[in-house]
């Protein structure tokens, strides 16, 4: 898919001129006769002298790398990998940082035909053991320092350890490193159909046991759509995605999809501050960003003088994981001079709901956007009829009217979420008369209190405005006679403390901004919330945890 410097299209035409075939035609394989991953995101850019990655180290260090590089070092990769055994189809874990290694493994993986499975590096051995457990992997790639957390799993698949020449080797251990470097650096790409599994991947599991789902490599198709109509990706970008690879935000569009387009793509082996972020965004002269609620609320709380050096250096920001909250709209424009978008997806699904950098239409703030070309998203009652604007319903995709739409349904289990020609999203919203989607919160976040139906993100979004706060979350706790009592857990910015006066000003504030049946009865102070590891506030182990209080008592 070629990568070019356009103006922005406009959305209703581009939703209406929308066709697969084109999206087809831009690939460099056949969905039918075979494609291969690696080639869309890779080989096919080879030749042009292109910066593919920019890697920046722990300690700072820059490094770049051509697509030619990627193609030998991912190929070298794949000889080894298919010398042990693996063949197409096995699953290849990769219990990985971001680093060079992590593409060059991916690339590999996928040049065999075979499917990579993400492993975050903050997993414990439980989390670990049940993800390989669920996709039957057959190898894990890894490194030295994540390596004794597979010695507490029962039958752990042989490992590929990424290692120095000094660090001792496991019995069974493959030496990655070693065998690369004498492996050939050419690898005939395996073609595989349009429906072959080319990642696997875990729900987030927040209401039980995450579970499996094969990602087909048709779904490049949407993902490079969502990198050039919801991202905005130009040529002359410099892009970085905050995510890590090990979540599907971060495997689809820090890896996947830039590098379908044939633009570089920028990991940070270090963690996430808002000091560093800064740093590299100014060295590295990024110009489109992406990541989490989470990430860009500590850049606020990093403060205006902070990020002063890199006002009006970036073009576009683009934010997913959870809802956006206005406040964050606005505290971009002003601080930063840059438009910050909502894009809305699930591990199922990618992105499919956006306010689209590439494409021009109205932006709302606190609205999720609208359905990306490929897409037609509809709003369901509880009977499954569809909802006209301005009415509260579930989020869901109609599969018939929806070409790029690739998740069919759990690996190895049923999927209720699939039914009557809709995929049900588990996301409560209201669609708006013109076409956007406003987001209520999670069907089971949704508060109902004396008969009003209550969405957190609401009262979050106007917490959230009141000068002394920098995060809140909201949840709702049973109560005999109201049914539910909105309460509110917020983090204060520096300079402000706890008090009962505080607690009646940001009450008071929440009645004025939203409504007085609204505001939170009841408020806690914290230091932190629960989060996923990938930056999504955990509401249900807020209500949990109240639910066990009332049960003490």
């Amino acid at each position: 898919m070629k990568l070019d410097r356009i103006a922005r299209r406009d959305y209703a035409d581009a939703h209406a001129r929308f066709s697969i075939e084109n999206e087809i035609a831009s690939l460099a394989g056949d969905l039918d006769a075979g494609l291969n991953a690696a080639v869309e995101c890779c080989d096919r850019h080879c030749g042009r002298d292109l910066v593919a990655l920019r890697t920046v180290s722990a300690g700072g260090s820059l490094a770049e790398y051509t697509f030619e590089d990627l193609r030998a070092l991912s190929a070298r990769t794949a000889n080894v990998l298919k010398a042990h055994g693996v063949g197409p189809g096995d699953v290849v874990a990769g219990l990985l940082p971001r680093t060079l290694d992590l593409i060059a493994t991916i690339l590999g993986v996928w040049r065999l035909g075979a499917v990579y499975q993400p492993l975050f590096t903050a997993f414990g051995p439980k989390a670990i053991e049940h993800r390989l457990t669920c996709a039957g992997t057959r190898m894990i790639v890894t490194t030295a320092a994540q390596r004794g957390k597979l010695d507490e799993i029962p039958d752990c698949p042989p490992v590929a350890l990424i290692r120095d020449a000094d660090t001792p080797l496991s019995a069974g251990d493959i030496d990655l490193c070693a065998a690369r470097a004498t492996a050939p650096a050419e690898f005939v790409p395996v073609l595989r159909d349009k429906d072959a599994p080319f990642m696997v991947m875990s729900t987030s599991g927040t209401t039980g046991l995450p579970k499996a789902l094969m990602v087909p490599q048709r779904a490049m198709l949407a993902f490079a759509v969502y990198m050039r109509d919801g991202i905005g990706l130009h040529e002359d970008d410099t892009f970085w995605n905050l995510a890590d690879a090990g979540w599907a935000y971060g495997l689809y569009y820090a890896v996947c999809g830039p590098l379908l387009l044939g633009a570089a793509t920028t990991l940070h082996e270090g963690g996430f501050s808002a000091e560093t972020t800064i740093r590299l965004i100014d060295e590295l002269g990024i110009t489109s960003l992406a990541g989490s609620p989470t990430a860009f609320r500590m850049l606020i709380a990093a403060g205006p003088e902070a990020v002063a050096p890199i006002k009006g250096r970036l073009r576009t920001v683009s934010s997913a994981g959870e809802p956006l909250n206005p406040e964050i709209i606005h505290w971009f424009e002003k601080h930063l001079s840059v438009a910050i978008h909502d894009h809305y997806g699930q591990t199922e699904l990618g992105m499919c709901v956006n306010n689209h950098h590439g494409l021009e239409h109205d932006i709302r703030p606190g609205s999720a956007g609208y359905a990306m070309p490929g897409y037609r998203i509809a709003v369901l009652d509880e009977a499954g009829n569809e909802q006209p604007p301005n009415s509260p319903g579930e989020l869901a995709v109609d599969i018939a009217n929806s070409p790029l739409l690739w998740f069919t349904g759990y690996y190895g289990t049923e999927t209720p979420a699939i039914a009557g020609g809709y995929y049900r999203t588990g996301d409560s919203v209201e669609i708006e008369p013109d076409g956007s989607l406003s987001f209520i919160g999670r069907a089971d976040d949704v508060i109902t209190s004396s008969g009003y139906r209550i969405g957190p993100f609401d009262v979050e979004s106007a917490l959230i405005e009141h000068p002394a706060v920098i995060e809140a979350a909201v949840v709702g706790i049973p109560d005999p006679e109201r049914t539910e009592l909105v309460k509110a857990f917020v983090i204060l910015g520096k300079g402000h403390e706890a008090s009962d006066a505080l607690c009646e000003e940001l009450q008071q504030h929440v009645k004025k901004r939203l409504s007085a049946h609204a505001y939170p009865r009841l408020i806690d102070f914290v230091d932190s919330l629960p989060k996923t590891p990938s930056g999504k506030i955990q509401r249900f182990l807020l209500r949990k945890a109240e639910v066990e209080k009332q049960n003490v008592r």
